[in-house]
């Protein structure tokens, strides 16, 4: 049974005053094992409807959204559910699959006898299904992301000593050296996870097994799975049905980001997706794949100044796969023999650089980077922290960084940054940078969140017509 820092965020949830919650994601990524697990460990009772499976259970929730109604209809339909108020969780899985039963989570909190959760995987795609005509909840629900295992939660599951973890957290936070034994080992299963990567199902095999031929069997099917359901929707009648243009489409835009990423500017471009159509006709394929949770972007930015959202230039960007393993399995053959071998300079250090994108994504992080016009200087990613925006560079060995320095050395032109090499090193540092190993990247903190806008002092206020005494 994996361990899953989700986990927390759950009991946390429970802990305190609360809206049902929707935890989103890509498939297969164990959303649904999760809440289960979940269940079992904190409450008394629990009633599971899976809404993909089981169409006649969409009656319930057809008539008014008066919770009583709903529990007669949803007890009728299935004889086993129980409904004990204060200590029933109510588990409605691929809630996308019926619009009303999302509709009614307004009904379930207000009522506030029961707790629920939800699990969807295209709750953020485009036309799925047809528009909800009863309303969708605002003000009435939470949601969460679930992502595929981090390197963190990698080591966790390996067996990793915590006194060990504690160790390169404290050496990590001090920037200090790691001791050898240590180094070497946490990067052996670092280059294991870049081959493994965080399907569930993958790192239980590789945990069971140790055969990277069956982990790779594995993240195959999965990734076949995936694409049958490219293009899925349901009609105005709730009839499933595909579009095959989209389908197409979304499977050529996800072929071609191997290729995508080899290239020595890694920037997508449309004119090598393999599938007829025009770049905006080939831009819904590639929507779709974000929407489901595939891939994530990194904009190219004007400017590296603080917020980059403002510099962000939406027709150029990278795409990188959510699951690096994924993006492993697409490549050539020999390529785990070569990651083993610490040989990740193939494919222009495209694992490498995928990796750092996936980790940062998996902690909430927006992905930027800086390509010059003229092609010089490129930093791989950016992010912000504290107000200001921090320099990356990934080097899938130890090279040395001409951008980052020449950055650094032209302050006036390029501002004043934090800067960091990410590289097949030790930790340490040079002038104006600092140097942290590749397995750093499974001890990146959550993005933090900031409160831009104080909250305003209303105590001098004076109403209408009133005066100060």
């Amino acid at each position: 049974m994996l361990q899953r820092d989700i986990l927390q965020d759950l009991i946390e949830w429970k802990n305190r005053s609360h809206h049902p919650l929707i935890i989103r994601g890509l498939r297969q990524i164990g959303k649904t094992f999760i809440v289960k697990q979940f269940a079992e460990q904190f409450y008394e009772n629990v009633v599971y409807l899976d809404l993909r499976a089981n169409n006649s259970v969409h009656k319930a929730f057809e008539g008014d959204f008066d919770v009583n109604k709903m529990i007669l209809s949803i007890t009728a339909i299935q004889t086993d559910a129980h409904f004990v108020p204060g200590k029933t969780l109510l588990i409605l899985d691929e809630i996308q699959d019926c619009a009303n039963a999302r509709s009614s989570l307004k009904y379930w909190d207000i009522d506030g006898r029961f707790d629920v959760i939800c699990t969807g995987s295209f709750l953020g795609v485009k036309g799925f299904r047809a528009p909800y005509t009863r309303g969708i909840p605002v003000g009435y629900e939470e949601q969460i992301t679930m992502y595929p295992l981090t390197f963190g939660e990698f080591l966790t599951n390996v067996g990793m000593n915590e006194d060990v973890l504690e160790y390169v957290i404290n050496s990590i936070k001090n920037k200090t050296m790691i001791e050898e034994t240590v180094h070497d080992s946490m990067r052996s299963l670092y280059l294991q996870y870049l081959i493994v990567g965080g399907m569930p199902e993958a790192v239980n095999t590789f945990l069971e097994t140790h055969d990277l031929n069956l982990v790779k069997e594995i993240q195959n099917r999965i990734l076949t799975s995936i694409k049958d359901d490219f293009g899925r929707y349901k009609d105005s009648d709730g009839k499933e049905k595909i579009d095959e243009v989209l389908k197409l489409r979304a499977e050529a835009c996800l072929n071609s980001i191997p290729a995508q990423l080899s290239k020595e500017y890694k920037k997508f471009q449309y004119s090598l997706v393999d599938v007829k159509g025009h770049s905006p006709e080939k831009a819904d394929g590639l929507q779709y794949l974000e929407d489901v949770g595939l891939v994530v972007r990194a904009f190219n930015t004007n400017q590296m100044t603080f917020p980059l959202e403002a510099q962000k230039i939406p027709t150029e960007f990278k795409v990188f796969f959510i699951d690096t393993g994924l993006l492993v399995s697409m490549l050539g053959q020999e390529t785990p023999s070569k990651i083993l071998e610490g040989e990740m300079s193939a494919y222009k250090g495209a694992i490498a650089e995928n990796m750092v994108a996936a980790s940062f994504a998996k902690e909430e992080r927006k992905l930027y980077y800086y390509h010059a016009p003229s092609g010089s200087p490129e930093l791989d990613f950016l992010f912000e922290e504290n107000g200001e925006v921090v320099l990356v560079e990934c080097k899938s060995s130890n090279n040395r960084m001409t951008s980052m320095k020449f950055v650094i050395a032209n302050s006036k032109k390029y501002g004043s940054h934090r800067a960091i090499k990410i590289a097949d090193a030790n930790i340490g540092g040079g002038e104006g940078f600092e140097t942290y190993p590749l397995y750093y990247l499974g001890f990146l903190q959550k993005a933090p969140k900031q409160n831009i806008i104080n909250s305003p002092d209303f105590s001098k206020i004076v109403p209408p017509n009133k005066t100060e005494n």
